[in-house]
Order: structure tokens, then C-alpha cells, then sequence
């Protein structure tokens, strides 16, 4: 089994992560942690996003037994569209999301990423708040 996780560090909260760790540890899967990036990003601020990623990978994943692959999406497309494109790439079986509370009205201006994935991804996905 393969899961996604599409971390955002302003919403995968330590609960997100927990509930990540716990269902690949119970189901065996093997993980790929990431996240997405602008195209315009800077090379030194990739450089550290994926440091950062890949520590926090080896931390709650692979130190405790489970595979974990991370990646930091750059390819110009929204970031629901990027997590969905490569969710399907990879053949995942679960995608995992954090989500936050919004109002109606801030989903018509703004859109929602999560709403997107749910609605678009070829495989279940899990939403944690």
C-alpha cells in the first residue's frame, strides 16, 4: 500500500502526522511526504524546504520503521492540482490532508485546496483536522 501525504506546515499539525504515522505503520504502507512550491520559488528556499521535509520524514517515519520518500512538488500548477497529478503518478491508495475550519464565504473567494483533492483524486482521502 502507498499513501500521500500532502503537508502544508500551516495546517499538518501533530495530528495530521500522528494519524498519518498510525495508519502507515498499521497497513504496511510505504509513505511519500509532500509538499507543493511556486515555480518563481527561490533555489535556497527549495533547498531548505526539502531539508526540512526530509528530516521530518526520518523523524516521525523512517526512524520508527516505515518507508518514507519525500518530495517538493514544483510544476506550476495549483497546489490541489499538484498533489492530485501526483497522487496518480505515483499510484498512491490514500491521500492525506489536513484541513481548517473556513467559512462559506471564504471558500467562494478563495477555493479549496482540500475540496479539490477530495473531489479529483482518483483514490480515498483522509482529512484530519
Amino acid at each position: 500500500m502507498k499513501i500521500l501525504i500532502a503537508y502544508d506546515k500551516n495546517i499538518s499539525t501533530s495530528k495530521v502526522m500522528d494519524q498519518a504515522f498510525l495508519r502507515a505503520k498499521k497497513l504496511g504502507a510505504y509513505v511519500y511526504l509532500a509538499r507543493t512550491c511556486a515555480p518563481d520559488t527561490k533555489l535556497r528556499t527549495i533547498k531548505q524546504l526539502e531539508s526540512q521535509l526530509e528530516e521530518l520524514g526520518q523523524e516521525i517515519f523512517v526512524s520508527h520503521g516505515v518507508e518514507c520518500e519525500t518530495h517538493v512538488l514544483i510544476r506550476g500548477l495549483t497546489p490541489a492540482e499538484d498533489i492530485v497529478w501526483y497522487a496518480k503518478e505515483k499510484q498512491v491508495d490514500e491521500i492525506i490532508i489536513g484541513i481548517k475550519k473556513k467559512s462559506k464565504v471564504g471558500k467562494l473567494v478563495f477555493g479549496s485546496t482540500a475540496q479539490y483533492i477530495i473531489l479529483e483524486a482518483h483514490c480515498p482521502v483522509l482529512s484530519v483536522k
